[in-house]
């Protein structure tokens, strides 16, 4: 059984705790708002998001996608490291895993969250050519990341990646995630609570 999850490592420290003046604080509305302000105003929102939002962020090198999963009783990791997070990818993940455990004559589950890319229709002909050995189980809508025990590893590969440090361009990030992500394999560190 493998628990399967998908993640972004970001080439600039992201700061745990911060502050700001009182003046800068985000305020509630106390009155309410019209249906016409709330859509401006969630317009607004959309715009301003819009500009992080894009893979543009990928080219000009600043985070790296990983998708990778957990397998049940063991604390190895299975990952690949890609360009973004897609269907087609996410077959590709999936023949890599298949690669490694078809060999076993055991069925492969693999828990997944009920993202689109986990939904595509892109996966029918690969998971009809593992029918038998191959299954994905979706976990409920809505469900808290405790029943995912791989965002506890993310959470952990995240602090050993760039625990308060930048790095100069994308291959030195690659580098040092290849770094943790092998070092895992020999010495967990995390350690799965079931």
């Amino acid at each position: 059984m493998l628990y399967e999850d998908e993640t972004w490592v970001w080439r600039f420290a992201l700061p745990r705790l911060g502050w700001w003046r009182r003046a800068q604080r985000y305020r509630l509305p106390t009155r309410p708002l019209s249906p016409s302000q709330i859509k401006r105003e969630e317009v607004l929102k959309r715009q301003g998001w819009q500009q992080y939002h894009t893979w543009s962020r990928i080219t000009n090198g600043v985070l790296l996608s990983v998708v990778g999963a957990v397998q049940y009783g063991t604390s190895r990791i299975f990952y690949k490291i890609v360009p973004h997070f897609d269907a087609q990818e996410f077959r590709q993940y999936i023949h890599q895993v298949m690669a490694i455990f078809g060999h076993t004559g055991k069925e492969v589950v693999m828990v997944v969250d009920r993202s689109g890319i986990h939904r595509a229709h892109k996966l029918d002909s690969t998971l009809a050519h593992y029918k038998g050995k191959f299954q994905l189980h979706m976990l409920p809508a809505h469900c808290g990341h405790h029943l995912n025990p791989i965002e506890g590893f993310w959470r952990a590969m995240k602090d050993a990646i760039g625990a308060g440090r930048c790095f100069r361009d994308l291959p030195l990030l690659y580098q040092r995630t290849r770094q943790v992500l092998m070092a895992h394999q020999e010495r967990p560190i995390y350690a799965f609570h079931w």
